[in-house]
């Protein structure tokens, strides 16, 4: 059993309606999607090449649809605090999970809303490469990034490199204790756009993916494109509401 501080490590969409959900990302993804009986409740867990990777819930009444994000952490109540000190927003305060483990959740200081978690069994382990319809990133879009390096460097240890992106703005890799790269960070690159973390799936073919978007229900927000080194990527709005993104890896000669 190992943890990987730093490290997006566990998934999960919440909307209204977790049926529709189910059906709209296993014909996208290839995913399945498995029922588990938990202690008070049942959990829709699902399923990439027979590995637990998010889960399916149905969001409390008032909460749009989204997908929460949730960072894997030594110590979830140190860091909630930490969190709040520095000026996030508490969304709900350190709690046990039977059998599963320990979680938290908070809007950031330019609004974004994050999870925080402590598991039990430990966290999922990096793969490299990555298997397609597994998650490869997260990024987040800020409308502070100044504010929003200072709230995460200085709460998780982070650090990070630059690039330049093809509107010459500049992209922000944040990279774990251990050095490793663990999420992207830039400025939203719409007034209109909120403060979020934008989970990446990677897939086989970005164009592929991208076609069945419209046929299922959903909206492409961003046609698949080059990143060059990066890949090609493109993202979407599912159609009740949440916000993802999909990567096609560069390959490297």
């Amino acid at each position: 059993m190992s943890y990987h501080a730093g490290k997006f490590t566990w998934f999960e969409h919440l909307s209204a309606d977790p049926a529709k959900a189910r059906e709209f990302y296993e014909k996208l993804f290839g995913w399945k999607v498995e029922t588990l009986s938990a202690p008070g409740r049942d959990y829709d867990m699902v399923q990439n090449g027979g590995e637990g990777i998010a889960g399916l819930l149905r969001a409390p009444s008032g909460v749009p649809t989204h997908w929460a994000s949730y960072l894997s952490v030594t110590d979830v109540d140190a860091s909630f605090d930490a969190a709040l000190a520095a000026g996030a927003k508490a969304l709900m305060p350190p709690s046990d999970f039977a059998g599963v483990g320990r979680g938290a959740t908070f809007a950031d200081p330019t609004g974004a809303v994050v999870s925080l978690w402590k598991g039990l069994q430990g966290d999922r382990p990096d793969r490299d490469p990555t298997p397609a319809g597994d998650w490869i990133w997260n990024e987040l879009l800020t409308p502070d990034v100044n504010r929003s390096l200072a709230f995460y460097e200085g709460l998780f240890g982070y650090t990070h490199d630059e690039m330049r992106i093809g509107d010459g703005a500049t992209y922000y890799i944040l990279k774990s204790p251990d050095g490793k790269p663990r999420a992207g960070l830039m400025k939203t690159p719409h007034a209109d756009t909120p403060p979020m973390w934008l989970p990446y799936v990677r897939v086989e073919e970005a164009d592929a993916t991208a076609a069945r978007v419209a046929p299922l229900g959903g909206s492409l927000t961003i046609p698949p494109q080059d990143v060059p080194t990066v890949g090609r990527l493109g993202a979407l709005v599912d159609p009740q509401g949440a916000a993802i993104a999909f990567i096609q890896p560069a390959v490297m000669a």
